[in-house]
């Protein structure tokens, strides 16, 4: 079971400034063992916040850019300049406000047919962090949403990607939205140092509930089978999102 830590943050800017003080030292850590930093970045409106603070002057100054390595964990089948992008998203509220060389950023190519894209980015997982056949990419950080419905990144409640142990990224087709996406399957999200949820909002309460209350049917979320094997969870929720029964 990985070591998982619960931080009750007072409001969305509160768990901000916060989850910015973790990539902070994370990065920091990192660089000073390792020389560079490597992150998966989340969508989401949550970590859109942070992704601004982190932009922020007093912030930015405050992080090695040129040694930061973006990835993402998930990604729509759209092209980068859709408003449904999550590379735009990260895009617009920070890679354009900050000093990162071109080649830090690794995004997942929506614009492409899902199955190749998913193919090229697993290469490019593969080429970066120099792995052999069978071997996952150990990224300092990942920071992960949470929907109430149990998912996190692309992974679905139902997915067939859920028991994907062969890929490093899946393109996954969702029944509900009709389309597909791109995600980096349970493996790799499990063999980070540092894990991260961000998660506010009241209407995020009862899947906070079922998940780190101990209900018995926490086991039928993808986001409950997140749990690195050498490494830290962590968990950052707003008061509105922690139910009245007391969890944390």
């Amino acid at each position: 079971m990985a070591e998982r830590q619960i931080i009750s943050c007072r409001d969305g800017a509160d768990l901000s400034e916060r989850a910015a003080d973790e990539f902070v030292r994370l990065a920091r850590q990192a660089i000073q063992l390792a020389g560079r930093f490597t992150v998966a970045l989340s969508g989401g409106s949550t970590p859109k916040a942070l992704y601004t603070l982190l932009a922020a002057p007093g912030v930015a100054q405050r992080i090695s850019w040129n040694r930061v390595h973006l990835f993402w964990g998930d990604e729509r089948c759209v092209a980068p300049d859709h408003p449904e992008s999550n590379y735009r998203m990260v895009e617009e509220s920070l890679i354009s406000k900050i000093q990162i060389p071109h080649e830090n950023v690794h995004r997942m190519a929506g614009e492409k047919t899902p199955q190749i894209a998913a193919l090229e980015y697993e290469a490019e997982l593969k080429g970066f962090f120099g792995l052999a056949d069978g071997g996952l990419p150990r990224f300092d950080l990942i920071l992960l949403g949470l929907g109430e419905d149990g998912h996190t990144a692309s992974l679905f409640p139902g997915s067939a990607a859920l028991n994907d142990e062969e890929h490093l990224v899946s393109a996954v087709y969702v029944d509900k939205m009709n389309t597909y996406r791109l995600t980096l399957t349970l493996p790799v999200l499990n063999a980070g140092k540092e894990v991260v949820f961000l998660v506010a909002g009241a209407s995020k309460a009862a899947i906070v509930k079922e998940l780190l209350g101990g209900q018995a049917s926490a086991t039928n979320f993808p986001a409950a089978r997140i749990q690195p094997r050498d490494g830290k969870l962590t968990w950052m929720i707003t008061a509105d999102a922690v139910p009245k029964e007391k969890i944390i």
